[in-house]
Order: structure tokens, then sequence, then C-alpha cells
């Protein structure tokens, strides 16, 4: 995938006798060899041809913009991208160029389930980059002598084969407009497919509604949140925050995993253990506090049992409270800790400074007299999250409702409620976030249930497509052997009048070396980390 859209041009080889002759133009021509094999296509020369040259003045105009574009965009990548291997530059979270391994591993956000629409849109992307160097080709007089379709080692990828001499005896612009019209396109691409998803809402309306939550599509038997999701579930918000899109669902999973404040050690069992708190508090009242110090004391071990969750009082600075005194005695080291149950912990009044869209010290001292601010004791690397939903589809909440288009908010702290509630999630959420398919669509009625995945295979298609098709130009833009970025540069050079032809090929050959170096290097890293991501 990523070798995809190779140059548009035959270097060392001697031009072909003659174009491929009318009787031969719906045939294929098969090469295999031990690393290399492809498939030679006649079929849309001719078709192509007077396309291109039928329209060459317009053409030529639209590949002229796509010159200065990818000119700009190879110095700029080619630059990231070495930054980066020198670690020269780097803002915070990361390298500056992080965005290419970001840019090849969003196209398999999708799911490694989802390969049929990842190998489509690899197609489609490579197909729409070859297109542009053959019509780019034609507008200049130039016809392409067959389209290759070839896997070398492992990489799939495909070129227009054009008679080099003619390419020689163009002009240096028209041999740029030819180059740089594969990048061009995938450009084009790209805008197209944020263009389409920016109308999605529109052309879905008559049938799906949005805004208002995230549809649950699939919730493998794996995913840490498989017990409380279904299918066709609406998530509503997270930590009272409601949610439209599922980038927000990954944003506030990813602000929740961060621990605002650390508590210190306390006994678990016979072992001690570190224990962390989120800064997310609840005002308790004393007779909770009187309770649990029952339970403590009818209970001999240093842990709450299963069903309950350890609780510390927080103090209006947002600090955890814990005894000082006799650190090593078994009761006194649980003194200041309560168990309870979370369920019904989560209806009572916020507190803490650790609640997303809350500033410090905004909720730290709002309990009544009677009430303390408790927050949760987690184990190092866990985190307290709230997950509001409601089940709009379900029977029970259809009957209760009394009809299909019901509304669907719902105060889920009112008891128990057939069409959802808010439960909490304690444990890692990196992967609890990414395991669950979320859809921002859902249809405005039960009947249509059927076309639920409608919208969501629309959206993954068109994300699919972006990062494959932007990654694709991306990557082509690169000085690196047999890719476009190649016959640019060394056809810019021409320009340059500074150096002699010996040092113009210095130049071509240091660069071909480097960023082909550059790009194996960060090409490995990539499929590493895509290794263990997934393995």
């Amino acid at each position: 995938m990523i070798g995809g859209g190779g140059r548009s041009r035959r270097r060392g080889r001697a031009p072909a006798a003659a174009l491929p002759s009318s009787a031969s133009a719906n045939q294929t021509e098969h090469s295999l060899s031990c690393w290399y094999c492809d498939c030679k296509i006649y079929a849309f020369n001719d078709m192509i041809f007077n396309l291109g040259w039928k329209h060459a003045r317009y053409t030529r105009a639209w590949f002229s913009i796509g010159v200065y574009f990818s000119l700009v965009a190879l110095v700029g990548i080619s630059l990231l991208l070495l930054w980066d291997s020198l670690g020269a530059f780097h803002v915070r979270g990361g390298s500056v160029s992080a965005w290419l391994p970001n840019l090849l591993d969003s196209s398999f956000s999708v799911s490694i389930t989802d390969t049929p629409i990842i190998i489509a849109s690899t197609i489609l992307s490579i197909a729409f980059h070859e297109f542009g160097h053959a019509i780019a080709a034609a507008s200049e007089g130039v016809q392409m002598e067959y389209v290759a379709i070839f896997i070398a080692v492992v990489f799939p990828g495909a070129l227009v084969a054009l008679d080099y001499d003619l390419l020689e005896n163009l002009p240096l612009f028209s041999m740029l407009r030819i180059y740089c019209a594969g990048i061009w396109h995938n450009v084009m691409l790209c805008a197209a497919c944020v263009l389409m998803a920016l109308l999605l809402p529109v052309v879905l309306y008559p049938l799906y509604t949005s805004g208002d939550g995230l549809t649950v599509m699939g919730v493998p038997q794996t995913s840490p949140l498989s017990g409380y999701f279904s299918v066709h579930d609406v998530i509503l918000s997270v930590d009272g925050l409601n949610i439209r899109r599922t980038d927000d669902w990954m944003k506030m999973l990813d602000e929740g995993s961060v621990e605002k404040a650390s508590s210190r050690g306390f006994l678990g069992g016979s072992q001690s253990y570190g224990a962390t708190t989120s800064g997310k508090g609840y005002c308790v009242p004393n007779s909770w506090l009187d309770a649990s110090k029952n339970l403590w004391q009818l209970n001999d071990k240093l842990s709450c049992p299963d069903e309950l969750i350890v609780f510390g009082k927080s103090t209006c600075n947002g600090s955890t409270i814990f005894s000082e005194t006799d650190r090593g005695s078994g009761k006194k080291e649980a003194e200041d800790k309560y168990c309870l149950i979370a369920k019904d912990v989560v209806k009572l009044k916020k507190c803490g400074n650790g609640w997303q869209g809350t500033k410090d010290d905004e909720r730290n001292c709002t309990c009544l007299e009677d009430e303390y601010c408790l927050v949760p004791l987690l184990a190092p690397g866990f985190s307290w999250i709230e997950i509001s939903y409601t089940r709009p589809y379900s029977l029970e909440c259809l009957k209760q409702e009394g009809n299909l288009s019901s509304p669907h908010a719902i105060n889920n702290n009112n008891g128990p409620n057939p069409c959802g509630g808010t439960f909490v999630y304690v444990g890692d959420l990196s992967p609890a976030a990414r395991s669950v398919k979320l859809c921002p669509y859902r249809p405005r009625w039960a009947l249509f249930l059927f076309i639920a995945d409608v919208p969501y295979i629309l959206e993954n298609c068109l994300s699919c497509l972006l990062h494959v098709s932007a990654a694709l130009a991306a990557v082509n833009c690169l000085p690196v052997f047999f890719l476009d970025g190649d016959a640019i540069l060394e056809t810019t050079l021409r320009y340059v009048d500074w150096f002699t032809q010996r040092q113009k090929r210095v130049i071509i050959k240091v660069c071909r070396l480097l960023w082909t170096s550059l790009s194996i290097i960060v090409f490995s890293r990539f499929l590493y980390s895509m290794t263990l991501y997934y393995g």
C-alpha cells in the first residue's frame, strides 16, 4: 500500500518501437519473478488519451496548480522527515513529523476487521493517482504505453508507462505537470472526502438523527465494556459532559486517563501498593461513613469486598487525607478509607477538581456541613469514568415511551430505568475506548434499525479513503527511489543554474539515498508499532 503510485516514467530503458496496435489494445501481459510480478493493461490507452487531449487547455491549467502545491509539499514533507530523524525539533506531546506514522496509523484505526474497506480505499487511491499521470501526459500529447499493476516483494502498486524519449523532449514545466499530477489528484481526493463527510449529515437527515449521543455499532466479547453495552445502545455523556462525535469520546477518555492527584500507599491484603486518585469526588453523607466504619470493623481484611469501592476523604486543596500514625498496623491504616457502593455514590452531588469541564477549586468545597468529599482510591494506571447511556430501541423502552419516535434524553438518576442509566468504569481507559465501534448517527425510527450500519460504513469508508490517499500523496512527495518525488526533484534541479551537471547528479544521488533510508526507518517503526498494537 505504501509503495503504490509509482513514478510515471521508465528510466534506463529504450522506448517501445511502437504503441500497442488496436488488435492488442484489449490484451494484457504478465511478468513474474521471485520478488516482482505485474499485469500490464492496454485497454484504456485510446480512451484516456482522447479524454486528456480533447480537454488539454483546461487540464494543463488544472495540473499547473498541482505543480506549485507538489513542490511546496516536497520541500515541507522532506524537511519534516529530516527534522524528526535528527531529533532537532520537538513540540509538546511529541515530534513534529509524528504526523507521518499517525497519518498511516489513522487508516488502520477503522478496525483490522474492516480489511475490505482498507483494500478498496488503497485500490481507489492508487487508481486515482495513476489516472492523474495518464491524463496529464495525454494533455501534453504523450500517449501512455500501458498501465501496470504490480506487487514488489509484499507491496502492491501501479504505474503508468510512458515513452521516455517523448518525455525528455517536452518543456520542463510540462514534465513537472505529468510528474506532479498523481500527488495533486490524491490531494483532491482527500478534499472530496472531507467535503462528502461535511455533507453527510444533510444527506442522512431524512432517515437518521445525530448530535445527541454516539450509537454503539459493535462491542466485541473481549472488550472491557462488553458487560455494559449492547449493539444500538446510545452513549449520552461521559463524566456529565454530553458527547456528539467519536472524537469527543476519545478525547474525554484520554483526558480521564490523566491522573490529577496521587495519594500515599495503602495496604491491600498483606502487601502494600500504591493508590492514585482522579480528583473526582462525591459529597457523601456522614451516615454512609458510619455504616462503612461498621463494615471495616466486621471485615478482618484490609480491602473492600469485590462489589464495593475504596474511597478516601479529600480536602479543599484537592489532596487526599491518610492516617499518619501507626502505618504498620492494619486497622489504623484503613482508618480514613471507606467501602461504598459505586452505583449509589454516582447519584450524589459531585465535588473535587478532577471533573472535566471544571476549573481547579470550582467544586472542591461545595459539600454541606454533614457531608464529606470522598474520592475513589484506584490502583496505579486505573481511572474512574462515569458513562451515561440509553437503550432507545429496546423493547422495554419502546413499550414505556409508547411510540417509535420518542425522545432519548433520559434522567438516569431517578432509579432503575429500562431505557438506560449510568455506570462507572474503573480500569485502563485506552483499550476500553478503542474496543467499541461508535457512530454519531442513529435511525429516527426503530423500523429502520436494519440500515443502522449504513452511516457507520460510509463514515469509515470516507475516513479510510482520506487517510490512505493522504499517505500516498505524502510518501510520493519524498525524493525516494522509484517514486514521484525523485522525478520532481530531478526535473526541478534543471531550472537551477548554480550547479554543474555533475553537482546536480551528486545532489540527486545523496537525496535519494538519504530520504530512502529515512523512509525505510520510519516505515519500519510504523510496522513495529502496529505489530505491537494488534499483537
